[in-house]
């Protein structure tokens, strides 16, 4: 068993997205997942990294044909134990690395939701996100999530008092950028980064989005509203979570993609 599946195989990821502070994520991503599907029933959609089918399962019920593709075992028994047969979804083991099985130009959309947070050098960032982009259809949308770098900065070294321990074990660049090996599962990015990757590719972005904004950095006030309070600090997160002087301080992101 890897790193990441031990991880994954022991780490309740449904139950962070099902907390308040987990549906700002949720909710969010999926604004954007339904502002590009626009109610069509036609549109194929492939998830790759697809968990445990928080988003996959619920587009599938809604009546949307899904491919959802998972790398750890344990996440996908999880996914197909929701599914009650009557929805149109496939659900296999895969690598976000290799989607050779799926031909050329086979998706209306194409969401990258986890993978991303786990692949450490640029080369592999670039083969997933060219396989991504090598199967969605021309006009089709690419959906990429990312970890981001200063707020584990400011959450993580600051905040749990860790500076150290990260200095000592060389986990900082001198510019504050945060060094990840597979051994620390997760893989941080600054905004021009990310830009840096879709210059590469066949793209061009529509948005890049604050999927959380500044939820993390409230996590217990967050979890403690009631649920009209929680409704407006959705309704201003969603206001604001576009506007570029907030979206490096958010802990993810969404990159969202058109392919040329």
């Amino acid at each position: 068993m890897t790193i990441l599946e031990d991880y994954y195989s022991n780490y309740n990821e449904e139950g962070r997205l099902l907390s308040q502070h987990g549906q700002v994520e949720y909710r969010t991503t999926m604004k954007y997942i339904r502002e590009a599907l626009a109610g069509d029933k036609t549109k194929r959609i492939l998830e790759v990294g697809a968990g445990t089918g928080r988003y996959c399962v619920t587009l599938a019920k809604e009546g949307f044909p899904v491919t959802a593709v998972e790398l750890v075992a344990h996440n996908l028994e999880i996914l197909k134990s929701k599914l009650d047969g009557t929805e149109d979804i496939t659900a296999l083991q895969g690598n976000a690395l290799d989607l050779s099985r799926f031909p050329d130009e086979s998706f209306d959309l194409t969401l990258v939701l986890g993978p991303l947070y786990h692949l450490y050098t640029k080369e592999d960032k670039l083969r997933a996100l060219s396989e991504a982009a090598r199967v969605t259809k021309p006009g089709g949308i690419l959906m990429v999530a990312y970890c981001m770098n200063e707020p584990t900065v400011i959450q993580y070294v600051f905040g749990l008092n860790k500076l150290r321990e990260v200095m000592e074990g060389l986990m900082l660049t001198e510019d504050w950028h945060a060094i990840s090996r597979p051994e620390d599962l997760f893989e941080m990015v600054r905004p021009e980064e990310i830009a840096a990757l879709d210059a590469a590719l066949p793209v061009e972005r529509l948005k890049l989005v604050a999927t959380d904004g500044a939820t993390n950095y409230l996590r217990p006030m967050i979890d403690g509203m009631d649920a009209e309070t929680f409704e407006k600090w959705m309704e201003f997160h969603l206001i604001t979570c576009e506007r570029r002087d907030l979206i490096g301080a958010s802990n993810h992101t969404l990159d969202i993609l058109r392919k040329k």
